[in-house]
């Protein structure tokens, strides 16, 4: 697929801030669409269903799989996460430049899929400061932060296929670079510090 629209992917450890980046960008630029994954993690409390997740059980996931609607699937801390092919689709036709707020192997697989989309991964500026926002945003408890984090070496270590790594020291500091990585639209792998 060839597609004017941009195919923006954002990785991040739990806790990292993409869901806020992804966020922040859609307020600067109306054009900005983030494509709505579906889980099977329960909701948090301030969660919509069809504006921060598509809920659903582990049945109408697997049936989901089982009929190939998933650009890609899978399990993160024992949970369903996907991209449906049906929410992308409808982005592109309406002209939108789609971001998908995912994980690594997710991001992985629509880079196979669709090689022109672009990469970025958040790192926390620290270990510490990404246990402190997971305590702070008091949505997991301590066994479930620990969890979040012992997955933290296999996500950097597959950020070095990202096309772009940025240290999300400062938000909107943070914003503007990966703005700017998205104008300039990077073709080959970089470390950007703030």
């Amino acid at each position: 697929m060839n597609s004017p629209q941009q195919l923006i992917v954002i990785s991040a450890p739990s806790g990292a801030g993409k869901t806020t980046i992804c966020k922040l960008l859609m307020a600067r630029n109306n054009k900005f669409k983030i494509s709505v994954s579906a889980t099977t993690r329960p909701p948090r409390p301030t969660e919509q269903n069809g504006v921060d997740y598509i809920f659903l059980s582990e049945n109408d996931f697997r049936n989901k799989v089982n009929h190939d609607e998933f650009l890609e699937h899978e399990i993160v801390h024992g949970y369903h996460y996907g991209t449906l092919k049906s929410e992308v689709d409808k982005l592109l036709n309406q002209d939108f430049h789609v971001i998908f707020d995912i994980d690594v192997n997710g991001a992985l697989t629509i880079k196979q899929k669709y090689p022109e989309a672009i990469l970025i991964f958040l790192k926390p500026p620290s270990l510490d400061e990404l246990r402190e926002r997971l305590t702070r945003r008091k949505s997991d408890d301590p066994v479930e932060i620990e969890k979040r984090l012992k997955r933290l070496p296999e996500e950097y270590e597959k950020s070095k296929s990202f096309d772009y790594v940025v240290i999300n020291d400062e938000l909107n500091k943070t914003v503007e670079k990966v703005e700017q990585i998205l104008t300039e639209n990077p073709k080959e792998t970089q470390d950007v510090s703030n």
